[in-house]
C-alpha cells in the first residue's frame, strides 16, 4: 500500500482495493500496559508450542520464567488473545446457543485435489507496543494462502472480507473453520450457503480438527513474526504481505514433496 498524496489513490480508496478495515489502517497500538504486552507476547509463543495450556498452567509457567501473575490476570489476557485451550472440558453446564450447529465434515476424508476443502482461523498478532488479529483462508490440499486480512477487533467483518477475496479465486465444495462466533454468525455462514459450499466445523476445543491452519501459524510466527517487531499497522501489512508471498511461491513443504503451495494449488 501507498502513502497519500497529491496524485495518488486516497487512503480510503487503497484500504477498499485492499479489503483492508480503514480503522485498522490509523490504529495506533496501545490499550496495554508494556508488561500486559510482554506477557501476551510470551502466552503467544507458549500456546503455539502447546495449544493444550489452559490457564492454571499458563499461569504456573509465568510465574517460572519470574513473573508474579494471578489466575484472574492470566484469564482475562487469554480471553483478549482469543486463546483456548484445546482438549475435553468438564461438561458441568451447557450454555445455550442460538446459532445452527454445524458437523464436521473432514474426518476420514481423503482430500485429493485443491479447492475440495478450505479452512479459516484467526490468531493473535503481537507488534512492539500492541497487538492486532491475523485471519487467513488456506486450501487443505496445496496448504495455499487464499487470503489474509488484519483487524484491531475480533468482529467478523474482517473474517467475512478474506472469505469474499478468497471466492474471487474458486468455490470449495467444503468450508471448515472452529465454533468462533465470527463464523457461527449467520452474516459468515450465509455467505458460504449463498455460494453452494457445505459447511464444516470443529468439535470444541479441536484445535487439530483444523491442523493445517494451525501449522500455518507456527510458520508465520516463527519465521517471521517473532523475529520482527512491527511499529505501525502498514508495516505489518507489509511485512505479511511478503511473508505470504515467499509461503505460497518460494517456501518448499516436506508434506508436499518438497513442492511450494503455488505449484501443487495450480499444478
Amino acid at each position: 500500500m501507498i502513502d497519500r498524496g497529491l496524485d495518488m489513490l486516497s487512503i480510503r480508496r487503497q484500504c477498499e482495493i485492499i479489503g483492508l478495515n480503514r480503522s485498522s489502517w490509523y490504529y495506533q497500538p496501545a490499550g496495554e500496559s508494556e508488561e500486559n504486552l510482554r506477557l501476551m507476547r510470551l502466552i503467544d509463543e507458549q500456546y503455539t508450542r502447546t495449544p493444550f495450556y489452559g490457564w492454571p498452567r499458563m499461569t504456573a509457567y509465568l510465574r517460572r520464567a519470574g513473573y508474579e501473575v494471578n489466575p484472574k490476570r492470566v484469564r482475562r489476557l487469554l480471553r483478549l488473545m482469543g486463546l483456548q485451550a484445546v482438549g475435553p472440558k468438564p461438561r458441568t453446564s451447557v450454555p445455550a446457543s442460538a446459532h445452527r450447529h454445524y458437523p464436521y465434515l473432514l474426518r476420514g476424508l481423503a482430500v485429493s485435489r485443491a479447492c475440495e476443502v478450505w479452512s479459516s482461523d484467526i490468531t493473535y498478532v503481537p507488534m512492539r507496543r500492541g497487538f492486532l488479529y491475523l485471519v487467513a483462508v488456506i486450501d487443505w490440499f496445496s496448504r495455499y494462502v487464499l487470503a489474509w486480512q488484519l483487524s484491531n477487533t475480533l468482529d467478523g467483518l474482517f473474517c467475512r472480507v478474506a472469505v469474499r477475496q478468497a471466492l474471487q479465486q474458486g468455490t470449495p465444495d467444503i468450508f471448515n473453520t472452529d465454533q468462533g462466533v465470527q463464523f457461527t454468525a449467520e452474516e459468515f455462514t450465509g455467505l458460504l450457503e449463498a455460494a453452494g459450499i457445505q459447511i464444516s466445523m470443529d468439535g470444541r476445543g479441536r484445535a487439530l480438527d483444523n491442523i493445517f491452519v494451525e501449522r500455518l501459524w507456527r510458520s508465520v510466527k516463527y519465521e517471521h513474526l517473532y523475529l520482527m517487531e512491527y511499529d505501525t499497522v502498514p508495516e505489518l501489512e507489509a511485512g505479511l504481505h511478503g511473508y505470504f508471498r515467499f509461503y505460497n511461491h518460494e517456501r518448499p513443504h516436506q508434506s508436499l514433496g518438497y513442492r511450494t503451495p503455488a505449484e501443487v494449488h495450480f499444478g
